[in-house]
């Protein structure tokens, strides 16, 4: 008995830290098809973490088709802009990408997955300085965020 409660306490507290990574608020507030969205999202990682970059590429092109229908139904939610970012720069496509960025930190300027990301953009479009200034944002979140961020631009 007390196994399977400590099995279930520990299956709870992994579920919300995986589902409140990158984001700011609750997913329980946002709608399916952003839930839908960040499942294929992560997929996409995975996948691109074996070096299937093809086969990660049309999961986030699904997501972003899954971002765009929630963002009209909540346009002003930093999580799924900062979903649309990212699948949009996964795509090669830095320029609309980093519309959607910025549209997030507008509401949130502290938004550390927004945050992250937009750096990363700004390393892989040449504006090292740019990125720098998203780390400092980082800066004092004790998060792996920041860490992330600050190794790509080391590696610049």
């Amino acid at each position: 008995m007390i196994k399977k409660i400590i099995y279930i306490i520990t299956f709870c507290l992994i579920s919300q830290i995986t589902l409140s990574a990158g984001s700011d608020i609750s997913s329980s507030s946002i709608g399916s098809e952003y839930k839908e969205a960040q499942k294929l999202v992560k997929r996409g990682k995975k996948l691109e973490d074996k070096g299937k970059s093809d086969k990660a590429i049309k999961l986030y092109s699904s997501a972003y088709s899954k971002l765009l229908e929630a963002n009209t139904k909540d346009k002003n939610n930093p999580d799924i802009l900062n979903y649309l970012g990212f699948t949009l720069r996964k795509a090669g496509n830095y320029k609309e990408a980093e519309v959607y960025y910025l549209k997030g930190l507008k509401i949130n300027p502290k938004h550390v997955g927004i945050n992250e990301y937009l750096g990363e953009l700004y390393v892989k479009t040449n504006r090292v300085d740019l990125a720098k200034e998203r780390l400092a944002v980082l800066k004092n979140c004790k998060c792996e965020e920041f860490e992330e961020l600050k190794e790509i631009i080391e590696k610049n």
